[in-house]
């Protein structure tokens, strides 16, 4: 049970040895001896403080403040702290609810997590405080974060986990879209040619990229050897001196829209402009290879699995949603 309950917690943990030894300006704001509040939002009669937002907010944003361009630094950290303020609201809507239900936690229980968090990260008290003190936590501000997480879990376990439900027949009908799809390919072997577009490229810019990928996909459809062009045109530094290769890539571990383009081309054939978060690319696939096919028996406790997750997590979704049309929500701008 702590491990799914404490998953934000843990992953804070995860993250000390980084943080702790830069601090930044933003992680001074949330210390709890130099701290002036102030209301991040408002849902029905509870406040959640900025104070609050930030102790989420700090453990997660280091790898923001690489980010070259200050426009696009300051644009993902507004959309990352309004994200997480997002998912506070729904978290103190949860515990709203678990409170109307009677749902809670005794104070064995949050001492247990932590013992079990500590012999997890191999941390005794004292470490333990001064990784939070790196993080601009006190022991008490962790305690009420890790309560909340726990019941927040515990509510969803009793008030929605009951309604989901998979019969065998799901499992079944799930398993002959798998086998259907058996055929496909499971990984690909690629090669790229990156043509770089700056996040704040302007007109001229992106157009002049457009055209620059036109001649190349000419050469590319007139048989011009791709080791050769992603040599000569490409600005993937990384890869342009070893043909462009970017080895296996397995169907699941990328975008839904990169998977359907990619995934649909054949050995040898070459796609492209597909937008990326670094520009424009031109992919060939030098490889592929093929799914095999599992027995329902060895398959069903798998599905029967991802199943029941996935319809919690469309469930709990549904859940949220009606808790938030029920609730006054008031969210503050000026964060």
């Amino acid at each position: 049970m702590h491990r799914s309950a404490v998953f934000f917690i843990l992953t804070l943990l995860a993250l000390l040895p980084s943080v702790a030894s830069s601090q930044n300006e933003e992680s001074d704001e949330i210390n709890d001896d130099n701290l002036v509040d102030k209301v991040a939002a408002v849902v029905n009669d509870e406040i959640i403080l900025y104070s609050d937002l930030m102790a989420r907010y700090v453990p997660i944003s280091q790898n923001l403040n690489r980010i070259a361009d200050s426009r696009e630094r300051q644009r993902q950290k507004a959309r990352l702290k309004a994200d997480l303020l997002s998912e506070l609201v729904n978290e103190e809507l949860v515990i709203q609810a678990a409170g109307d239900s009677h749902i809670s936690v005794e104070s064995r229980e949050i001492q247990a997590a932590i013992d079990d968090i500590k012999k997890q990260n191999n941390l005794d008290d004292n470490q333990l405080a001064e990784a939070l003190r790196g993080q601009g936590m006190s022991m008490a501000r962790y305690r009420k974060d890790l309560k909340r997480q726990i019941i927040r879990m515990r509510a969803i376990n009793i008030m929605v986990r009951p309604k989901v439900k998979v019969s065998d027949e799901d499992v079944k009908a799930r398993y002959g879209e798998i086998s259907k799809s058996s055929k496909l390919s499971s990984r690909i072997k690629l090669q790229h040619i990156l043509v770089k577009v700056p996040g704040d490229a302007d007109d001229s810019a992106i157009a002049a990229a457009q055209e620059k990928v036109k001649l190349i996909l000419t050469k590319v459809n007139s048989d011009l050897d791709f080791a050769d062009l992603a040599a000569e045109f490409s600005e993937d530094e990384a890869t342009k001196s070893d043909a462009g290769e970017l080895g296996w890539i397995e169907r699941g571990t990328v975008s839904a829209e990169w998977e359907e383009a990619l995934f649909s081309m054949k050995k040898g054939e070459s796609k492209g402009p597909i937008k990326g978060p670094n520009g424009l690319h031109i992919f060939k696939v030098i490889d592929i290879e093929k799914s095999t096919k599992k027995s329902f028996a060895s398959s069903k406790a798998e599905i029967q699995s991802k199943l029941q997750q996935s319809r919690m997590e469309k469930m709990t979704q549904n859940w949220l949603e009606s808790l938030r049309e029920k609730a006054h929500v008031d969210i503050k701008q000026d964060l």
